[in-house]
């Protein structure tokens, strides 16, 4: 009943920008806080980027504050995520999560099955 889809990724270079995208099915994250996280080789999945239901609040990693934006269409049911100058370090499988609640005060409770990011320097 619940099914995230996420596109875009991809292999750039170091500096390059993505814009990521994750589409919700039917009214799956009506009044929810979403988000995007990652997960590297050999690492446990990461948070990276988080918008509340109303679209105006944010909350960012340390590691990508002011490189990435996360944003939200909810009229087509649908998160973003650009990623502008990419570094290695941000070489992940990059997922969208459903939070349990509007706000940023939530966590997620599910995840898509995820985007491959390879950023070569």
């Amino acid at each position: 009943q619940v099914e995230l889809v996420e596109s875009g990724g991809g292999l750039v270079q170091a500096g390059d920008s993505l814009r990521l995208s994750c589409v919700a099915s039917g009214r799956s994250v009506t009044y929810r806080a979403m988000g995007w996280f990652r997960q590297a080789p050999g690492k446990e999945r990461e948070f990276v980027a988080a918008i509340n239901w109303n679209g105006d609040d944010t909350r960012y990693a340390d590691s990508v504050k002011g490189r990435f934006t996360i944003s939200r269409d909810n009229s087509k049911g649908a998160i973003d995520l650009q990623m502008n100058s990419l570094k290695p370090e941000d070489t992940a499988v990059y997922s969208c999560g459903r939070f349990s609640g509007p706000t940023l005060a939530s966590s997620a409770d599910y995840w898509g099955q995820g985007t491959q990011v390879t950023v070569s320097s």
